[in-house]
């Protein structure tokens, strides 16, 4: 059976890769505004199931895998920042605490309803000079990222531990999502 990513991150796409998946990209261009008192929970996993929908209508007889990814501070959400200084707030507010790192992922069997789950992920940041988050802006690789950081690549060394998936925080907890996956491919 045909299995479509209905996401454009490379970093989904790369990870199912690693797991030595075959499928083909195909993003869903869905509004992804939270809805008034959303808790952050609901939010990604309410995301994941339209993108999986939108792409299910448009491939009916394929199996679709829709994922959405937000970082939770303080009860802030933090999606993917919009501008340099909006960087510079998350990863302030980051630096020296903990987070949340929020996947929702839905799959979708073309004989079966869709199935959705939520894995959530504690990370803790050590303290961060300011130069350092300058330097990391300064990059380019927050701008694309929910939280502005990427765990897999320059913000690694921000990371003091990690409570739980760590391929959650990158993009798509695949030790939830492959054997969901592998039951119905």
């Amino acid at each position: 059976m045909n299995l479509l990513l209905a996401s454009a991150s490379p970093r989904r796409a790369e990870l199912l890769r690693s797991a030595g998946l075959t499928f083909e990209v195909c993003s869903a261009d869905i509004d992804e505004s939270s809805l008034p008192d959303e808790a952050p929970e609901d939010l990604v996993s309410r995301l994941s199931r339209l993108k999986a929908d939108a792409v299910f209508q448009a491939h009916p007889r394929s199996m679709i895998l829709a994922a959405d990814t937000i970082v939770v501070w303080d009860g802030e959400v933090f999606g993917k920042p919009e501008s340099k200084e909006q960087a510079l707030h998350m990863l302030g507010c980051l630096s020296g605490d903990s987070h949340e790192v929020m996947t929702g992922f839905t799959i979708w069997h073309p004989d079966s309803q869709p199935v959705t789950q939520l894995v959530t992920t504690v990370v803790t940041f050590r303290k961060l000079s300011a130069t350092e988050v300058q330097d990391y802006i300064a990059t380019g690789e927050p701008m694309d990222k929910a939280g502005a950081y990427g765990i897999q690549a320059g913000a690694a060394h921000m990371v003091e531990r990690i409570e739980g998936s760590y391929t959650n925080v990158v993009g798509l907890p695949l030790a939830e999502v492959i054997p969901l996956l592998a039951a119905v491919l």
